[in-house]
């Protein structure tokens, strides 16, 4: 099954409009609820008052007051309140004070605009140089949420010997997941004779992060709360930590009510309150010899982390430990912080914090190769990683890595040196539309960085059913990436079965156990050879038992299963992840294995510039990555078509804008992304190197596909109309105005 396009599990029913999503479900006694948020970014919260015309009676209002455990959200800091209570600090606009609950939505939206928060004003900080300025301290004694330092030799002593040295700032905005299905909870409370029982069934990414936060919430123990992760209309990671408060909202709510109730935001609420790629801003100071070898290099990279922690310390993490792209250097010195401000805190989006630095990285190094009057492609293949080279963390590279093959065959793809021969010389010509070609060569780490998929040891298993199928068993949840199929295919392939004979159990944490999240390229990877193992005793205890012998049929395979189910009642197998003997990481120096391994691609595209409108078109792309083993083709393409999409936004359109710390443009009309018609054909190649660590040799992808849209796209740009100062995205026509106009103006 390894290798085929499967067709997907859940395909039929969404294809037919019969698959479920969490507004859908039908559900009697049903109570909605709402969020009554603060329009103030900072201050003390002095009352609460609630208006006249509303019968309040009628209404469930929950308040910090009524909060029977922990008032904080737990995603890596327990920092961030479920509600504000009267006499603490708002910290940014849109921060959840009120709760609501009635069975009418229009009766309910009268009463929220009818709530009224008193907040005593206090200075606020909106942008990274502000809270590094400590202009206010609105966060611990330094306004830092983390900070991380790198080292590897000493650049110092080489800029004063080094032929070049080069320095550049960059910056990449926020950006929207902006998922079909916008955040949605429901949720039940029931007392029996053991105590109170909370169920959570929703849009959720990480059904496990969700029973934590629940549990303290209410002071429970594991085994009353229960989640299940519903089908999902997308995520992004917009769906990782979050759901842990809006399902800590509808919680209270079904609890104080004694109903069931469902929170779904509209597309206003869910753009404004919930989290967004983190904003960036580095600067890179590199030193090369005279034939172009890196020397060294000084990264500082700097991530808007919001009102609270959240996800900002593992994102600033990823994109610490990606900084130094895809190259070999003997010096590096890299310093990652993640600064408090008075918005609503960003979180996880694919690629994790890697967009924000490889975007610096690979717009740097065209850069440097036009200061140093080399060509780009030239530049890169000096300065590639290759077998034996260690990295910025002292991780060597053990497997066979041929990046320049890579970018040669997108190169190749794209007809790259042909048409930078044909477009300088059509553009002379006509430059009222100008093109250019592009590239960025980039990787993305597997998994967890360092530690932590050691500190999760992730379980999966597989369970026999009684008509003699196999269900798998994993906390993993189907968010529209193919998880149900994936899955399916690499237990069918260890089992030696048709697929038709494997299902994929629900998320849901009564009958899963903790596979870990749903999010860092690991679904595939870990979890995947966790269900290979399984799959292998599985079948295994079935030959052990006597009740199967090879070969065999999918019949006498069902016959054994029904046989075991008999002598046993059960029969069920796990696996649980263990570090590899080689990994080696020290989370307190940030020394050694950041990853089990990378992911590697080459992106280049084909863009068309009107030097009237300053749009940019995109005409092409080429999509080459190294991903080991693909399980499915059709799924693996999908995958990287949309992730392209996405960052041709983040590159060019979507553009976050904020006004007194809360975002203004929430809507569809003003927030700005692409469609089909603005997409180019996305071809898409996959060069295969089998990889131990994941089922099959597969590795991780799904971020991938994020991390280099952005600065291949500015790449193109440039040689189209270049040079101008091509350092922040999203590159917006007004903003590619702007550029052209400062080079006007000398």
């Amino acid at each position: 099954m390894i290798g085929q396009s499967a067709i997907r599990k859940e395909g039929r029913a969404k294809v037919l409009g019969a698959t479920q999503y969490t507004a859908d479900v039908p559900v009697e006694g049903l109570w909605r609820g709402a969020t009554v948020r603060s329009d103030v970014p900072r201050g003390i919260l002095r009352g609460i008052h609630f208006g006249e015309g509303i019968p309040w009676s009628e209404f469930t209002v929950v308040t910090a007051a009524d909060i029977p455990g922990k008032n904080r959200v737990a995603s890596i800091v327990a920092d961030q309140p479920f509600l504000v209570g009267i006499g603490e600090e708002v910290m940014h606009p849109e921060q959840p004070v009120v709760l609501l609950a009635h069975p009418d939505r229009y009766l309910l939206e009268a009463a929220r605009k009818a709530v009224r928060l008193e907040i005593e004003p206090l200075p606020a900080i909106f942008d990274m140089e502000a809270s590094l300025r400590q202009d206010e301290l609105i966060y611990g004694t330094d306004n830092l949420l983390k900070e991380i330092r790198i080292a590897k030799g000493d650049p110092a002593p080489i800029w004063e010997t080094a032929a070049f040295v080069i320095e550049g700032d960059y910056r990449t905005g926020a950006q929207e997941q902006l998922y079909l299905e916008t955040q949605a909870i429901l949720a039940f409370a029931n007392t029996d004779e053991n105590g109170l029982r909370i169920t959570i069934q929703g849009s959720l990414q990480c059904p496990y992060y969700v029973h934590g936060a629940i549990a303290g919430l209410f002071e429970l123990p594991a085994d009353h709360v229960r989640v299940t992760a519903l089908e999902m209309g997308g995520a992004f990671g917009g769906k990782e930590d979050y759901p842990s408060l809006i399902a800590g909202h509808a919680a209270l709510l079904a609890w104080k009510s004694g109903h069931p109730v469902r929170i779904v935001y509209d597309r206003e609420e869910d753009m404004a309150a919930t989290t967004k790629r983190h904003p960036s801003r580095t600067h890179i100071k590199s030193a090369f010899d005279a034939n172009g070898h890196l020397l060294a290099l000084d990264v500082d990279f700097q991530l808007d982390g919001g009102a609270y922690a959240t996800m900002s310390p593992v994102v600033l993490s990823r994109g610490t430990l990606h900084a130094a792209g895809v190259y070999r250097c003997p010096h590096v010195a890299i310093h990652g912080r993640a600064l408090a401000t008075n918005t609503p805190p960003p979180g996880a989006f694919r690629g994790f914090g890697a967009p924000q630095s490889l975007f610096a990285i690979e717009r740097h190094m065209d850069i440097c190769a036009q200061r140093m009057g080399m060509d780009p492609v030239e530049l890169r293949r000096r300065n590639f990683l290759r077998l034996g080279d260690s990295m910025a963390t002292g991780q060597v590279i053990r497997e066979d890595l041929d990046l320049a093959g890579l970018m040669d065959r997108a190169l190749v793809e794209l007809d790259y040196d042909a048409k930078r021969k044909r477009f300088q010389t059509e553009n002379a010509a006509s430059p009222e539309v100008c093109r250019g070609v592009g590239f960025a060569v980039f990787m993305h780490g597997c998994g967890f960085t360092g530690s932590g998929e050691a500190k999760l040891a992730s379980v999966a298993g597989l369970e026999a059913l009684p008509d003699g199928r196999v269900s798998v068993l994993a906390a993993s949840t189907e968010m529209g990436q193919g998880k149900h199929t994936v899955f399916a295919q690499v237990a069918a392939e260890a089992l030696g079965l048709p697929i038709e004979l494997v299902e994929v159990a629900p998320s849901d944490t009564s009958r899963v156990p903790n596979s870990g999240p749903t999010v860092a390229s690991r679904s595939t990877m870990v979890v995947g050879k966790l269900i290979q193992d399984a799959a292998v005793a599985f079948r295994q205890g079935l030959i052990q038992q006597g009740l199967l012998h090879e070969p065999f049929t999918p019949e006498a395979f069902q016959a054994a299963v029904r046989a075991m189910l008999a002598r046993s009642g059960s029969y069920k197998t796990y696996a649980q992840y263990h570090t590899p003997p080689q990994q080696k990481w020290d989370d307190t120096s940030y020394q050694g294995d950041a990853y089990p391994t990378f992911t590697w691609a080459c992106y280049a595209t084909q863009v068309a510039v009107d030097t009237v409108t300053w749009e940019v078109a995109v005409e092409d792309f080429v999509a080459v990555q190294e991903v080991g083993r693909v399980i499915n083709p059709t799924l693996a393409t999908g995958q990287v078509q949309g992730g392209v999409a996405q960052g041709i936004g983040f590159g060019l359109w979507e553009e976050v804008r904020m006004h007194n710390g809360r975002m203004a443009n929430t809507q569809l009309t003003n927030y700005a992304i692409p469609t089909l018609a603005d997409l180019p054909e996305i071809r898409v190649v996959f060069l295969e190197n089998p990889h131990p660590a994941g089922p099959g040799g597969a590795k991780g992808l799904g971020e991938l596909p994020m991390n280099g849209p952005a600065p291949a796209l500015l790449n193109a740009v440039d040689f189209a109309v270049g040079p101008l100062r091509l350092d922040e995205v999203p590159m917006t026509p007004e903003r590619l105005l702007d550029r052209a106009e400062e080079v006007a103006r000398g």
